[in-house]
């Protein structure tokens, strides 16, 4: 049973997460829009061909302008939110180096910049860029290479923090790696650049951890009210606070470990049944809630990471820390990353304090997500409120509370294959993100979730979907879609001779009129895996395999199998006949192929199987062509019989993002259809519109995913779940898109 994070002053853990009730509130945050970056390139860059991320981003005084650090292209990126819900590009600056971290104090942007020839060789300076020239206008030597940069609350100091990273290749990565890191210290003038550029205040940090004493590593860097700074040396595991005025030491102390029960352990597993114990916490960022208490984000290097985040007193006391909540909290959401369960699971990296509304907001690096708590205050436990859907690899936090608005800089950033950085803007209204479907069971245990690649509703109104092969083991997952959020209620591992069945790639699922359900397997002949439809019994056991005629598999690609459909006495004659087209037959499955066989362009093949004589049947299904800019492919995700007879077929192309062109439900007829033994050429049908899918996925103002994968019909109202790819480098949000259908 779940147990909840119990308010106390000192030492606590929280041992899970709480429950989703938790979030049910009036307000909270919800998303405005989503701004691919690589718009800022200048016109010589082809935005292509070229990696762009925003990473670490900040705000002018006003919160008009937001300025984010681009690493991979070494610039300055700047975006005008003038109006958050249309964000605009506002070009960039080029530096002579690789910017790291960025504060803004007055109108100056202080940026650090790492110009490390290697190493051991680190070097780097801080740039003071005008905001309203939009240029460089001093440099100030660090003497290493930064990493954090952040100003006072009232704009008189900036602290840098001088990382000196180590090489991961070298000693398997341990400590020491010399040189030394340490803390920089510039006073600000009114206008908001440094007065001591030449003389900044240099503070050892050496001689203070338990671990490599002699090599800090800082990493992230938070000043509160009092000039206090507070500093974290990550892979030392430990944290520092600082006189921002003298310089001097004001306490340091040993970030802790922790132990850990009921998360996923084992690598691409969502399986919540593993232990760690005495695991360093290692922080990353960290943020003062107040002047007595700071909090970190957890991330973990190598000696472990905690996979949450801690509430510490200045005097470091340990008042309150997550303990397994962010882990259950991913998995509750569809969001947890497994391939990285072996590791260091949903990777809490970053930390945002919104003060004026007593907000901690955590950045999960690898379930491309968000999480929103309530301060309680000293004495009592932050309260979970809400789980934001972010692009891929969040990095940057940002609260503008002058304009109630709340920003995400994620990093992650693919020219090829179109999934971009993205900076994405929230605002604090009287509603919430939306969070379609989650899972838990009716204890109120998490059940993780993800890959969703079929959906079907059986006639006692239960709906049944699979997940593809993200994961090792075939999923079978009971849902309810009458709640909100839809709710994932129990899942079935898929076996056969008493094992987990094992090279399965689920794709769709039908109800089978014997009890359970018939699956599809999609193949891969580079694999030597065939495409199958699979018949399992109400306790998920294999009864039943099938496989394509010979002439038809040898002519197979990659793109198999996609969907299954149990077809009823009305869908139409031609479906429902035998091979003689003389006998009437019920119980037929109709199977669609994804994309064309090696000698068939433009059209997919529509499988009709008889699973009481194994005899399959064929048509094809016309595919449109590619809409987008950047080519791709198009072809068929899923099928549904509609009421009517006619058959519902997903179609999408392969695009993400910007680029997504083609997603929509088109729909199909077999009367008058005469399907074809294996070996003779099909007949090619033709497909009509059913709805649009483009605006109803970008009306959350996120990123349009390139797979809407699963379909089934209850009533009136059709439901589409997208494929979230198990969040392997992936948008963590999987969608449910229940449509109302308009007349046949």
């Amino acid at each position: 049973m779940r147990r909840l994070p119990r308010p106390l002053i000192s030492m606590t853990i929280a041992t899970l997460a709480l429950p989703l009730g938790a979030a049910a509130q009036a307000q909270g945050l919800t998303p405005l829009a989503t701004f691919e970056v690589h718009h800022n390139l200048p016109q010589e860059l082809a935005p292509d061909e070229t990696v762009t991320a925003a990473e670490i981003i900040t705000a002018s005084a006003d919160g008009n302008l937001l300025i984010y650090t681009d690493s991979p292209a070494q610039r300055l990126g700047f975006i005008d939110i003038t109006d958050p819900s249309n964000p605009g590009a506002a070009g960039s600056l080029a530096l002579d180096g690789e910017p790291t971290s960025v504060s803004v104090a007055a109108g100056i942007a202080l940026v650090g910049v790492n110009t490390s020839n290697s190493y051991t060789d680190p070097s780097g300076f801080l740039g003071v860029v005008d905001l309203e020239s939009r240029k460089l206008i001093a440099q100030c030597e660090l003497g290493g290479q930064p990493d954090s940069v952040a100003a006072s609350p009232d704009g008189t100091l900036l602290a840098v923090a001088i990382e000196n990273e180590r090489n991961e290749d070298h000693n398997d990565g341990k400590l020491p790696q010399l040189p030394a890191g340490d803390l920089v210290l510039f006073d600000l003038a009114a206008d908001g650049s440094p007065s001591n550029c030449d003389a900044a205040r240099h503070v050892d940090l050496t001689g203070l951890a338990s671990v490599a004493a002699d090599d800090p590593e800082p990493e992230f860097v938070d000043i509160n009210s009092a000039g206090q700074v507070a500093v974290t040396l990550q892979e030392n595991n430990h944290i520092v606070i600082v006189d921002g005025t003298s310089g001097s030491i004001v306490n340091d102390f040993s970030a802790g470990s922790v132990d850990l029960e009921q998360i996923p352990t084992e690598q691409g597993s969502l399986t919540a049944n593993g232990q760690l114990s005495d695991l360093a916490r290692e922080p990353d960022a960290v943020g003062w809630l107040d002047e007595q208490r700071l909090v970190t984000a957890n991330e973990g290097d190598y000696l472990g990471g905690s996979r949450g985040f801690t509430i510490f007193t200045a005097d470091g006391q340990v008042a309150w820390d997550s303990g397994n909540a962010l882990e259950q909290l991913a998995l509750e959401h569809g969001a947890y990353p497994a391939g990285r369960a072996g590791k260091k699971g949903a990777e809490p990296e970053g930390i945002e304090i919104w003060k004026e509304r007593g907000l901690i907001l955590v950045g999960l690096e690898r379930a491309a997500s968000v999480a929103v708590y309530r301060d309680g205050g000293a004495n009592q436990a932050p309260e979970f409120l809400q789980w934001l859907f972010t692009g891929v690899g969040p990095e940057g936090l940002l609260a503008i509370p002058q304009r109630d608005l709340f920003v995400v800089a994620a990093e992650e950033d693919d020219p090829e294959g179109g999934l971009r950085s993205t900076v994405s803007l929230y605002q604090w209204q009287d509603q919430t993100a939306s969070v379609d479907i989650t899972g838990t069971d009716d204890s109120g245990e998490a059940i993780g979730f993800g890959a969703i690649s079929g959906l079907t509703i059986a006639t006692d109104g239960t709906a049944y979907a699979v997940s593809d092969s993200a994961y090792p083991e075939a999923r079978l997952y009971q849902l309810d879609p009458s709640t909100t959020p839809a709710r994932i209620t129990s899942v079935t591992v898929i076996h056969e001779d008493g094992a987990a069945a094992e090279g399965l790639d689920l794709e769709g699922v039908a109800p089978r009129a014997e009890g359970g359900v018939w699956l599809v397997s999609e193949g891969n002949p580079e694999q030597g895996r065939a495409n199958e439809v699979i018949g399992v019994d109400s306790d998920g056991n294999i009864v039943e395999r099938f496989t394509l005629p010979v002439s038809i598999a040898e002519r197979m690609t990659r793109f198999g199998f996609e969907g299954i459909a149990a077809l009823s006495s009305n869908t139409s004659k031609a479906s429902n006949t035998s091979q003689e087209g003389s006998t009437p037959q019920t119980g037929r499955l109709a199977v669609i192929f994804q994309r064309p066989l090696t000698d068939e362009a433009g059209s997919a093949r529509l499988g009709l199987l008889d699973p009481n004589s194994g005899e399959w049947q064929f048509v094809a299904v016309a595919l449109s062509e590619p809409r987008s800019d950047a080519g791709g492919w198009v072809g068929f995700s899923e099928i549904t019989a509609l009421e009517d007879g006619r058959l519902a077929l997903l179609e999408r192309d392969n695009q993400v993002g910007e680029r997504a062109t083609l997603k929509r439900v088109v729909s199909i007829s077999l009367d008058d259809a005469t399907p074809v033994s294996a070996e003779q050429a099909p007949p090619v049908l033709s497909t009509s519109e059913v709805i649009d899918l483009l605006p109803v996925l970008a009306a959350d103002h996120g990123v349009i995913v390139d797979k809407p994968e699963a379909m089934a019909i209850t009533g009136n109202q059709l439901l589409v779940i997208t494929d979230n790819d198990g969040v392997d480098d992936s948008i963590s949000r999987t969608q449910l898109l229940s449509l109302t259908l308009p007349d046949a």
